[in-house]
């Protein structure tokens, strides 16, 4: 039977295959200024696209093993009509013979402001085969035609279904909806009586089953509201009453039409005059429109893939503000917060304005500690390396240098630090006793570590924005720092670095941060990572994104690993114990008693897993090149879909039972990888679609490079 069932898979596959060669395949996933989630329908959800020559970008059909485009046209029209009788009254590109499929220039006629334009793409494959058009996708104009503005889509309404109803006394209900949500509450009820009055409590926390927690401590919340009832209405949208705290100030407004907003995964109604069931209660999250089939991972480790959707649900669920803040407390921007919400959306899901938006935002609005400040260079360097779009680098380039505070270099080229900012800008960790005992002295290590990483990053920007005086002139100073920190931070003799200028104190942030930022030799390395690794996790939430990162980049997978699933206090599995459907501000209340339920910069497992365990990371912008180098530590197997701007890329990885490793790759159209597996012997071959290929052997890795597009295969013995 097994036989006959393989046989009949087999006739399946080969007649789907024959059906989609008769049928050529057309582009998919078109974005204009980074916008992807919209067609004819969402039009009045984009803020608008101020640029007059909006870049348009799409994904390739891959028709062939290796494929690549070669050719494309473009039409826009004023009408969906007109699009559909393949006419481009505002611009026919007609056919252009090239590669480019993503930042596309527009180049029709000039745009109308505040007026919707819909537009289409085919494209020629290697053998010159046209493929069909794609569907169409709406974009719509600003009020200004005449600046630079990065657009995003509002956050919209989405109706979430109870998971439970339950009654728990006259005329009183408890409602889980399974996840913590920012929203509100939708009751459709009808009240056959008089007017009256209900009660609905909102919370995060429970304090037994079947009852919120009323008092749960830090800024956990909490909420009470009163809906009077009357038998003209069917439908109450209820909301909690304003945080003072949340809502003025620095903290990011939220439009009138939206309402009050609170985190809530439990709804408790008492004086409920209607019997309530699923169909009653509705949780409506507000969220940043969010493709959660983008990214997907599973592994042998079932611990770890609650780890991966704790953190896939913190991203999506924190967006409701539209642009990307610290927690409910405040709803701040700040700039590590913003760094590390922006790579964990970025291997989560297609989408690319929301961070370019935010971080520009934090460009305009800097907050005040001096390592944040370094982190809009990283974000700008990551924004480029994901979307290949230079237009935010360009455009902001000259705020960018003065990021990299090098007014305050000293003579030896590190950065020194004024007395009043010793102890309170320069940040280190947050909150403060996540710290390691970290001495802080005017000359420290850690501050000049991300000096040193945000030079390097500059002079990479400078380099692709073509000014190469600025770019040798910074890869200049980062020398100067590289050799200036080795000779006044590295203790010889302990192998390890010390804190700062003038103490002998060495804690896991030094060492961590020199590790991650490639500011430690080759030969010191060993006694670094002993030394990180006698630390354990002696960092915050925003620090394990910096722990696991060197982790990962020294070879250290099977470390980081059990760090991310430890089961104590400080991990990520004790937030889940703790009740939490959204990663915590910090590990626990003993650590920051004031901590919120709901703050995006601990979902740092979501980049790693991703980018490190299954190893895939851009290697030219735009993925035009990737690296996928997984390193699976203790796990037997996994497999992951990573979204890209050019398209998902699938990856499975096995362990085979007395060593070696098989990998499956399937890469989108328009993009090559360098492949790297662990290499326990000196062998410089592994076997390529079934056949032995040479490869090279760097650091116990052996590395297939120039791989094509579609699906691959590697097996590595042992």
């Amino acid at each position: 039977m097994k036989r006959i069932a393989l046989a009949w898979i087999g006739i399946i596959v080969a007649c789907c295959c024959a059906i989609a060669s008769e049928k050529q395949l057309a582009p998919t996933g078109l974005m204009c200024e980074l916008l992807s989630k919209r067609d004819l329908a969402g039009a009045q959800d984009v803020t608008g696209i101020d640029n007059p020559k909006p870049q348009l970008g799409w994904i390739v059909p891959l028709t062939k093993p290796n494929d690549r485009q070669t050719a494309y046209q473009i039409l826009v029209a004023s009408s969906q009509d007109l699009l559909d009788r393949n006419q481009g009254d505002v611009w026919d590109s007609g056919k252009v013979d090239s590669s480019a499929s993503l930042s596309v220039e527009f180049a029709g006629k000039p745009l109308a402001a505040n007026t919707n334009y819909f537009w289409k793409v085919r494209t020629w494959n290697h053998d010159d085969a046209p493929s069909t058009w794609s569907a169409s996708q709406i974009f719509r104009t600003g009020s200004n035609l005449d600046r630079y503005k990065t657009p995003t889509f509002e956050p919209l309404p989405r109706e979430i279904a109870a998971v439970k109803v339950e009654s728990t006394g006259p005329h009183s209900y408890f409602i889980d909806f399974g996840q913590a949500a920012f929203g509100f509450l939708r009751l459709n009820i009808d009240v056959p009586a008089a007017e009256q009055t209900l009660t609905v409590r909102f919370g995060e926390k429970l304090k037994s089953p079947n009852e919120i927690d009323r008092k749960p401590g830090g800024t956990i919340r909490y909420s009470e509201a009163k809906v009077e009832l009357s038998p003209k209405k069917k439908s109450y949208d209820v909301h909690p009453q304003a945080d003072k705290r949340n809502t003025t100030g620095a903290a990011i407004k939220l439009p009138a039409a939206t309402g009050v907003l609170t985190p809530f995964r439990y709804v408790e109604i008492e004086d409920c005059p209607v019997e309530l069931i699923t169909a009653n209660v509705r949780q409506v999250m507000v969220a940043y429109p969010f493709d959660e089939q983008a990214a997907q991972f599973s592994c042998s480790d079932e611990r770890l893939n609650k780890i991966w959707e704790l953190c896939k649900h913190t991203i999506e669920a924190t967006t409701f503000a539209g642009t990307y803040i610290d927690g409910d407390r405040e709803r701040i921007p700040y700039e590590a917060d913003a760094y590390i919400n922006q790579i964990d959306h970025y291997v989560l899901d297609r989408e690319y304005a929301l961070a370019r938006h935010s971080h520009e935002y934090l460009l305009e609005h800097p907050t005040w500690p001096t390592e944040w400040k370094f982190h809009s260079i990283f974000m700008a360097w990551a924004d480029y390396l994901y979307t290949g779009n230079c237009e935010s680098l360009a455009h902001n380039y000259a705020s960018l240098q003065k990021k990299t505070l090098q007014d305050r270099a000293r003579p030896d080229g590190l950065l020194g630090s004024n007395k009043q900012q010793v102890s309170h800008d320069d940040i280190v960790d947050w909150p403060t006793g996540e710290r390691d005992g970290f001495v802080h002295t005017p000359v420290n290590a850690v501050v000049n570590a991300f000096y040193y990483r945000s030079l390097v990053l500059m002079g990479q920007i400078a380099e692709a924005l073509g000014k190469t005086d600025d770019a040798a002139h910074y890869k200049a100073m980062a020398q100067q720092v590289y050799d200036a920190f080795n000779k006044m931070f590295f203790n010889a003799q302990r192998g390890v670095y010390v804190d700062g200028e003038g103490t002998d104190h060495a804690s896991l942030h030094t060492n961590m941060f020199a590790l991650d930022f490639g500011l430690v030799p080759q030969e010191h390395q060993a006694t670094v990572v002993d030394f990180i690794k006698t630390r354990g996790m002696a960092c915050s939430v925003y620090g394990a994104q910096y722990l696991l990162e060197a982790l990962y980049e020294a070879g250290q997978a099977d470390y980081a690993c059990q760090l991310m699933t430890d089961p104590g206090p400080r991990g990520w599995l004790h937030m889940l114990d703790l009740g939490s459907t959204m990663t915590l501000e910090a590990w626990d209340m003993q650590f920051k008693p004031n901590l919120d339920w709901n703050h995006a910069w601990g979902a740092a497992p979501a980049n790693i897993i991703s980018r490190y365990l299954i190893g895939v990371r851009p290697v030219a912008p735009g993925f035009e090149k990737v690296m996928i180098q997984p390193q699976l530590g203790p796990l037997k197997w996994a497999e992951a879909t990573v979204p890209t701007i050019r398209g998902p890329i699938h990856v499975r990885i096995d362990k085979a039972e007395h060593g070696g490793m098989t990998l499956q790759v399937s890469l989108p159209a328009n993009m090559t990888a360098r492949v790297g597996l662990p290499a326990s012997g000196k062998s410089e071959q592994m076997l390529v679609n079934g056949k032995p290929q040479k490869g090279t052997l760097e650091d116990s890795t052996l590395w297939i490079d120039d791989v094509g597009s579609g699906e691959n295969k590697f097996q590595l013995s042992p």
